[in-house]
């Protein structure tokens, strides 16, 4: 099959197909004598399986690892497990991350009046660092929160 009927059995954008070859995570296709990427059922299902590692949020080399895992046969669960537990321990990071922020602008919102002034705590935290350092939202957990710069990086997958 053709790259497009390839990424509509996979579930996979024929672009981010492209992606994946480029980078390595993905073998690059047959190409007929025009030039035309071929796809067989075998290559249909390890771009399903990479469709739905990613929908899992594993980055890109953890889908490599993945990969590697699922081709051996004779591997044991034991890694595959592994690599599926520090990725859950990322989640809980990220997820731990995402509650912070949400909580720190929750305060924001509630100390904003939202009516006819100009006055506004939400561009004020933003615009000051040091406003978040002088009055930081406390979580309801005891853990401090605020804008912590650098905190909500995003990470390369």
């Amino acid at each position: 099959m053709n790259i497009g009927e390839a990424a509509k059995a996979s579930g996979v954008s024929a672009k981010m197909i492209r992606h994946y070859e480029s980078v390595g995570l993905f073998p690059e296709a047959v190409r007929t004598e025009s030039g035309y990427r071929q796809y067989a059922t075998k290559e249909v299902s390890t771009l399903r399986f990479i469709r739905q590692s990613r929908d899992l949020g594993f980055s890109i080399e953890q889908i490599r690892e993945l990969l590697g895992l699922w081709q051996d046969r004779k591997r044991p669960s034991r890694q595959v497990r592994a690599l599926a537990q520090a990725h859950i321990e990322e989640l809980d990071e990220k997820l731990k991350e995402l509650q912070s922020m949400k909580a720190t602008l929750e305060h924001l919102v509630h100390c904003c009046h939202g009516d006819d002034r100009p006055d506004c705590p939400i561009i004020d935290t933003l615009a000051h660092e040091s406003a978040t350092k002088a009055a930081p939202a406390h979580h309801p957990l005891g853990r401090t929160v605020g804008l912590q710069p650098g905190r909500a990086r995003r990470r390369a997958t």
